[in-house]
């Protein structure tokens, strides 16, 4: 069954290459949160290494892998259309445009990928020279054009539960980078016959052994208790003038309940972005109202405000008893055309009034009096390894607050939140997350879910804050681990190779 799966893509070329490719990699998305289907990628990517060695020339290999990522970028990425549609009266015309553009513009990276993996000879070699050009195009996409690195592969590891919690202990130490990195390489060694296999199964062993045992140093406890509000307002009425009064008080009513529940002690509130309609920084009443309500705890309240220059900033205010304003942070890492509008591309079509958001200056930590200083993380942001944390002044835990209201009840939210699991294991923080419609929870440092309400609920998690851990491999060293895992795997595969021997090359296009 292997030799003719693989001798499949051998007999097919055009339009039928190209179908083949771009079902492959549509089928690799299943593997994506929030399905984690797995065994998939036993398919797709020996389909795809298959495909790049019957390339006749680079370009062909950059085809290829473009219809690859194309396909799987199409379908990992649909839910961004649930976006548009919220005014789809403006937007109606971007429905059919929107999500192709922007995986037509992540399958790039992967053709890329793809074109480099083509100069290692077949076997072991060109598996590494994938392995190594994909985690270096994964890279590449954190930062290119400010940057998107939604979906990296290595997330198909971040089942909910107990299996995700042993499989994701790795990023402690090279990032969902790295795990992406491993991801391929497993998925491509059963291409080796019974020795892949066996390379694959021991792996995946110790994998798991790594995964499963216990922190090097037992952490302290902080001794708070958080208080974390889900409004569940929908998009559609999260703006509208006649609501406004109704949603702010469902999110005090919820911080009361929440308060009464957590009762004496440090306690720190937390509302997901922009949940406050009112503007924190000009309105007093508002703030005290809130006040009122958190008595002698610290609210983390999300809130558009207005700087100097007129132009608004998306925040994440620190309030403490008689509404005062201790500390804000304003979102550094904002979305391009939901944002603001970048310079770098002009349509000609003003997508974003006015310019849009203004950045904050990046990573911070907050210390409000009393509580463990937290890292704050507004949405979109939490998708970015080893950029969400100020590391020169660890907090103790990360607050990432989001509006997934846009995505409704598709596999957006579910992929941010497993993004933003990632990132507690990565930094060995705890995480509190605050969604507006979902899901909101609470993981600790390994990325153990220790509470969690879903879509569309309404509510309040009220639970302690759990400790954090020691500074992991990752926080010391950062992206740099992942990026020297890339080109290790990139020199190995060229070592001893000639990627021009003719005669290899024919071997390759007549089998």
């Amino acid at each position: 069954m292997r030799s003719s799966l693989l001798a499949l893509p051998s007999r097919l070329s055009g339009w039928s290459a190209v179908w083949l490719t771009f079902s492959l990699g549509a089928l690799s998305a299943a593997a994506l949160p929030p399905l984690h289907v797995l065994p998939v990628l036993l398919v797709s990517v020996p389909g795809l290494l298959t495909l790049i060695g019957r390339s006749d020339h680079a370009a062909m290999a950059f085809r290829r892998g473009w219809w690859f990522g194309f396909g799987l970028n199409l379908l990992g990425l649909y839910w961004v259309t649930e976006a548009i549609l919220i005014e789809g009266e403006r937007f109606w015309w971007l429905v059919p445009l929107a999500v192709p553009a922007l995986a037509a513009v992540m399958a790039v990276f992967i053709g890329l990928a793809t074109m480099g993996t083509r100069l290692a000879s077949a076997g072991w070699r060109r598996i590494l020279m994938l392995a190594g050009c994909w985690t270096a195009m994964d890279l590449a996409r954190q930062f290119v054009l400010t940057g998107f690195p939604w979906n990296p592969l290595g997330s198909v590891w971040a089942v909910p539960g107990p299996i995700g919690d042993v499989m994701i202990q790795p990023a402690a130490w090279v990032s969902v980078h790295g795990l992406t990195l491993l991801t391929v390489l497993l998925a491509a060694a059963p291409t080796l016959g019974w020795q892949g296999w066996a390379a694959a199964g021991i792996s995946i062993l110790l994998w798991a052994g790594f995964g499963a045992s216990p922190p090097s140093q037992p952490a302290q406890s902080p001794g708070a208790r958080m208080v974390v509000a889900q409004g569940n307002v929908p998009q559609g009425q999260k703006w509208d003038r006649s609501l406004i009064d109704s949603t702010f008080d469902r999110y005090l009513r919820l911080t009361a309940e929440g308060i009464q529940r957590a009762g004496p002690g440090t306690t720190v509130v937390l509302w997901p972005e922009t949940a406050s309609p009112y503007q924190l920084a000009t309105d007093a009443g508002a703030r005290m109202a809130i006040s009122d309500v958190i008595g002698d705890a610290i609210a983390l309240i999300g809130a558009v405000r207005f700087g100097a220059e007129g132009r608004p900033r998306n925040s994440l205010f620190a309030l403490a008893s008689g509404g005062l304003i201790t500390q804000i942070y304003d979102k550094a890492h904002l979305v391009p055309f939901g944002e603001y509008q970048p310079d770098w591309l002009a349509i000609g079509i003003q997508l974003v009034p006015g310019g849009g958001f203004m950045p904050g200056p990046g990573p911070t930590t907050l210390s409000p009096p009393g509580i463990p200083p937290v890292g704050p993380q507004i949405c979109y942001e939490i998708i970015f390894p080893g950029q969400i944390v100020d590391e020169a002044n660890r907090p103790a835990w990360i607050a990432n607050v989001t509006n997934d209201a846009w995505f409704g009840n598709s596999s957006g939210p579910r992929q941010h939140l497993a993004a933003a699991r990632m990132r507690a294991v990565e930094e060995g923080l705890p995480l509190v997350r605050a969604a507006n419609t979902g899901i909101s929870a609470v993981f600790d440092g390994r990325g153990h879910e220790i509470a969690r309400l879903g879509m569309r609920e309404t509510g309040t998690i009220v639970t302690d804050l759990p400790p954090a851990l020691p500074p992991t491999i990752f926080a010391r060293f950062g992206l740099a681990l992942p990026a020297v895992m890339a080109l290790t795997a990139i020199i190995s595969a060229m070592i001893g190779a000639n990627p021009w021997d003719r005669r290899v090359q024919r071997r390759s296009r007549n089998t």
